[in-house]
Formats: C-alpha cells, sequence, structure tokens
C-alpha cells in the first residue's frame, strides 16, 4: 500500500503547473504523506514504511545551527545518489517536477530548481532546534520468508 501511495504522490506532478504553488502548498501535495504535515516523519504512510522516515524539523540542530540548504536540495532533487546514503527511498522530485510542464529540457530544469526551492525555503521554516526528537514510529516489519514486496 505505501508504495502505491508513494507512486501515486509522484505520478501526481506529471502534467500539472506548480509555479503559482507555496512551498508549504507543495509540501502539503507532495511530502506530507509521509513526512507528517509538520514534517516530524509522522505522515499516515509513515508507518507502513520499512524505513524511519526522516524528522525534517530537525535539520538544523543536527548541522550545528545552520541549515543545510544545498544538501537538501540534492535530496529533494533525487538525482544525485548519494552512495553512502544507500538505496533512495523517496520520488525523485527533480524529474517529476522537470517533466510535469515543460516540453523542453531546458525549462524543464528551471521549472524543477525553481519549485525546489520553494519546498527547500518552506523546510527551513519547519526548523525546531529546541524541540525535543519525536517519539519514534513504528517501522512496518519485513516481508515474510519468500515473500517479496514492490519497493
Amino acid at each position: 500500500m505505501a508504495a502505491a501511495l508513494v507512486a501515486l504522490a509522484g505520478s501526481t506532478a506529471l502534467g500539472q503547473d506548480y509555479s503559482g504553488f507555496t512551498g508549504a502548498q507543495l509540501f502539503a501535495q507532495f511530502c506530507a504523506s509521509c513526512h507528517g504535515t509538520q514534517g516530524r516523519g509522522d505522515g499516515p504512510v509513515a508507518p507502513t514504511l520499512k524505513i524511519e522516515v526522516p524528522d525534517l524539523t530537525r535539520l538544523v540542530k543536527r548541522e550545528g545551527d545552520s541549515f543545510p540548504v544545498e544538501q537538501v536540495r540534492r535530496i529533494v532533487d533525487g538525482r544525485e545518489v548519494f552512495a553512502a546514503h544507500g538505496a533512495r527511498r523517496m520520488p525523485v522530485w527533480g524529474y517529476e517536477f522537470a517533466t510535469a510542464t515543460a516540453s523542453e529540457p531546458a525549462s524543464g530544469a528551471e521549472n524543477a530548481a525553481q519549485t525546489i526551492g520553494r519546498l527547500v525555503d518552506h523546510l527551513k521554516t519547519l526548523q525546531r532546534v529546541d524541540a525535543p526528537a519525536r517519539p519514534a514510529v513504528p517501522i512496518a516489519p519485513a516481508a515474510p520468508a519468500g515473500r517479496t514486496t514492490t519497493r
């Protein structure tokens, strides 16, 4: 079910113009199902995933009071793979946003950069430097031996 919801979220970017959406609207549309409405990693899909969804409100605390703009931008974009982080677990939004409305690759890349920029700006507003860590969200159990999942 989680894979289907993530796939559905990714497919909704195709063919739509998100240039008028604020960062908060983009977050609600594409991120909140996993990360929660406040970015704490407690969205309705989070318990069905096999990995813990990151708490996006504590990025500043983890980075020593400096919001990691470029790192967050690259992670959201997703077209750059970080080998040390392992397999990618969320949609490749850079590709999704680039192909959503653009008929030419150059304009698609610019659209994606602007859309991701608004998302990153919104993530900055969610930071809670002095907030306690959120309680762990239960993670879905692994598939029984002999069964595979579609992730």
